[in-house]
C-alpha cells in the first residue's frame, strides 16, 4: 500500500520539486516541479532511488499526462562550475518551476535548502521524495530526463560508461577518467578523482 502523503495543503495549488545528478561528476542537474490533481495515485508512485529504471520509464508518461502540470529546469556541468552545485540545484528548480502553466501557491521542496521563488510560500522537506506524492513524481520526471541525457552523450564518449553510470563517481567512470583524463562535460569543480587515484598524476 503507497503510504505517500497526496499534499501538505489541500486548498492550495501545490507543486512538488526534487533534483536529479547533485552527486554526479558529469553532465547538468535537472529538476522537475509537477503539480498533481489532488485525488492521484498510483502504486509504483514513489521516490525514484526506490524504484527499477524500467518502472520509473512507466511512470514518467502517467504523470506527465495526469499532472494539471509540469516542467523540467537544466543548468549544466559549466555553470554548476561557476555558481556550485547548491545554487546550481536550487536554479534549475526555478527553472522548472518557469515552465508550469499552472501557477503554484505552494512549493514542496525535497532537501533542507531553496531560496524564495517569485513570493511564492514553500517549505523544505528532507526525503521528501520519499513522503509526498507530488515531490516523488518530480523526482520521477528529473532522474528520468537526466538518464535520457547522460546515455545520449554516452554516444559521444563511450569510455566514461555514462549509460551505465549516469555520471555518478563509480569506480568504472573514475578509472575512465585516470586513464583518458577528463572531458568537456566533467565538473572541474568537483574531485574528479579518487584520493587513491590522484598518485598516479604525482
Amino acid at each position: 500500500m503507497n503510504k505517500l502523503l497526496p499534499f501538505l495543503n489541500e486548498n492550495l495549488v501545490e507543486a512538488g520539486c526534487d533534483e536529479a545528478g547533485r552527486g554526479c561528476l558529469a553532465g547538468p542537474v535537472i529538476a522537475a516541479a509537477v503539480i498533481l490533481p489532488k485525488d492521484f495515485t498510483h502504486e509504483w508512485l514513489n521516490d525514484s532511488k526506490q524504484l527499477s529504471e524500467k518502472k520509473r520509464k512507466i511512470l514518467r508518461p502517467i504523470i506527465e499526462e495526469n499532472a494539471i502540470a509540469f516542467g523540467i529546469g537544466i543548468v549544466d556541468e559549466k555553470e554548476i562550475d561557476e555558481i556550485n552545485i547548491l545554487n546550481a540545484s536550487i536554479k534549475a528548480m526555478h527553472l522548472a518551476l518557469d515552465q508550469l502553466k499552472t501557477a503554484p501557491e505552494f512549493i514542496l521542496i525535497d532537501g533542507n535548502k531553496f531560496k524564495k521563488y517569485n513570493s511564492i510560500p514553500h517549505e523544505t522537506i528532507i526525503k521528501g521524495d520519499g513522503k509526498y506524492l507530488n515531490i516523488a513524481a518530480a523526482s520521477i520526471l528529473a532522474k528520468t530526463y537526466r538518464d535520457e541525457y547522460m546515455e545520449e552523450i554516452d554516444n559521444e564518449f563511450p569510455l566514461y560508461c555514462w549509460s551505465k553510470n549516469k555520471g555518478y563517481p563509480t569506480k568504472d567512470h573514475r578509472k575512465a577518467i585516470a586513464e583518458i583524463g577528463s572531458c568537456k562535460y566533467h565538473r572541474m569543480s568537483f574531485t574528479l578523482l579518487a584520493p587513491e587515484q590522484l598518485s598516479l598524476f604525482d
